[in-house]
């Protein structure tokens, strides 16, 4: 569990870029990963590294709404 602590700033920056290429995709019909990617493979390969990297929030996200707990308690 503390190498997924130690990683949530990598899995934030990957986040906030995954986000705001879907804002601009939104907003400017522009894909800046493609853009620097090209349309293969790789572009393939950054958006499951930045799906990846929102699942790794997942645990965070029931710690931070107490939601564990409430598993825990019920069983």
């Amino acid at each position: 569990m503390s190498l997924l602590k130690r990683l949530e700033p990598l899995w934030l920056l990957l986040v906030i870029v995954g986000c705001l290429n879907w804002a601009i995709i939104a907003l400017f019909d522009t894909n800046v990963l493609s853009n620097i990617f090209g349309g293969g493979t790789a572009t393939d390969v950054v958006y499951v590294i930045v799906g990846f990297a929102a699942l790794m929030f997942v645990p965070r996200l029931l710690e931070e709404m107490h939601l564990g707990d409430r598993l825990r308690a019920s069983h």
